[in-house]
């Protein structure tokens, strides 16, 4: 699908759906838990019923209605599941090592640029104890065998979804486990994320000198939990209002734990008296910000450099090539570096044609660069915004925004 973007500027009240992050872990941890637990405010998107389908095919049942769904905890432990992750690279990581704690002899399926994702880590760490993988760097692929407590080391620099996924597993074990990170942990925000909603299940996770220590034979708990609003998407609409809107953004915490709040402190620090400065960002704890914060930086008045973020190579797309490529096409000036992008301001952007390569950010960071372009935007692929927000462009056109699909191909 390719749409037509005007420039215009976005007024009114947006009210930002549920973050991701905490729906996902919530998820996992409801399915876990022995009873009934009702998740709200869960805002449906391609991922997040990825994670739906896989926990039910792990046996647990769900009720969705609306934004609450009503979970009812595994119950019967299949021996066998088939687990489709469609393109959720947190769905893959968070699963894997869930179904090899319950004993669940699972085939993973995934689409997209999901099968070159890697988990070289869990083929290492869950095979030295008792996960036997069936594996050819890409997708299909299985697993068989029982998770056996113990040791884990574990980078930290690759993905904080390896961290997470152990972190869901290594309760449930009859022992007790130690994740060791032989590296600095980044995107630590997303492990907050996941031991604060862990806790709220009853699941409780020490940390120590070198890494986390998991006590085994725990109990998840039900809860019934309100999933707060996802800063990542809320980034959007910040920096819409930094070049020029006036939207009032709804439903978010103030005191969340969710790393993209820093969205808030980028902005304060280089945006005053109606001019936009420049910035320097350390994203390794923020990757998800990187396409929005290029299209912030194009609007300032000096160049703007986003580092530590190599890792958006292994993402939905490369994201250092796919936002710079971007910017670029959009009459502004984006050079990658080995670790990020340089972003150096060319005046007003002009307008152009972006392709999103399947990326959902890019997506939704082109129409917001569109806003105060100096002609049209036209975003080719633009329905990758359904993977994580569904109802972007419901909300952008409601806030004022001009933007028309022209082609379904």
């Amino acid at each position: 699908m390719d749409m037509l973007i005007k420039p215009s500027v976005l007024k009114g009240d947006i009210n930002i759906p549920a973050s991701k992050s905490c729906a996902h872990r919530a998820i996992i941890c409801a399915a876990l838990a022995d009873g009934v637990s009702v998740l709200s405010g869960v805002t449906m998107s391609n991922d997040i019923q990825a994670t739906l389908n896989a926990m039910s095919a792990l046996g647990a049942e769900f009720d969705v209605n609306g934004e609450i769904i009503t979970v009812k905890g595994i119950g019967n432990i299949p021996d066998n599941s088939v687990i489709d992750c469609n393109e959720s690279g947190s769905t893959l990581r968070f699963i894997i090592p869930v179904a090899a704690a319950l004993g669940i002899n699972s085939e993973f399926l995934g689409k997209g640029r999901l099968p070159q994702r890697p988990i070289d880590i869990y083929v290492r760490e869950l095979s030295k104890n008792g996960i036997n993988f069936n594996y050819n760097n890409t997708m299909p692929f299985s697993i068989s065998g029982k998770l056996k407590s113990g040791k884990y080391e574990v980078e930290g620099n690759v993905s904080s979804q390896f961290i997470t996924g152990l972190l869901f597993a290594l309760p449930l074990l009859d022992g007790d486990s130690e994740i060791i990170l032989t590296s600095h942990l980044e995107s630590r925000p997303y492990v907050d994320i996941t031991i604060d909603i862990l806790k709220k299940y009853g699941i409780v996770i020490s940390e120590n000198k070198n890494g986390f220590f998991i006590k085994g034979n725990q109990k998840y708990i039900p809860c019934n939990l309100t999933t707060e609003g996802d800063y990542s998407q809320a980034a959007f609409f910040f920096v819409a209002n930094a070049i020029g809107s006036q939207v009032n953004i709804n439903n978010l915490n103030p005191d969340s734990v969710q790393g993209d709040k820093k969205i808030l402190d980028i902005i304060d620090n280089m945006c005053y008296n109606g001019c936009i400065t420049s910035f320097e960002a350390d994203c390794s704890d923020i990757p998800d910000l990187v396409p929005v914060l290029t299209v912030l930086a194009a609007y300032g008045n000096a160049p703007s450099r986003i580092y530590n973020a190599q890792r958006l190579k292994i993402k939905e797309s490369n994201r250092l090539e796919s936002a710079a490529a971007m910017i670029n096409s959009l009459g502004g000036h984006a050079d990658i570096t080995d670790d990020g992008i340089i972003i150096t301001p060319t005046g007003k952007l002009k307008g152009g044609t972006v392709d999103s390569f399947g990326d959902h950010r890019i997506v939704m960071s082109a129409a917001i660069a569109a806003l105060g372009c100096e002609g049209n935007v036209i975003i080719k692929g633009a329905q990758a915004a359904e993977k994580s927000y569904p109802d972007f462009f419901k909300d952008y056109t409601k806030a004022g925004g001009d933007a028309d699909v022209i082609s379904m191909e």
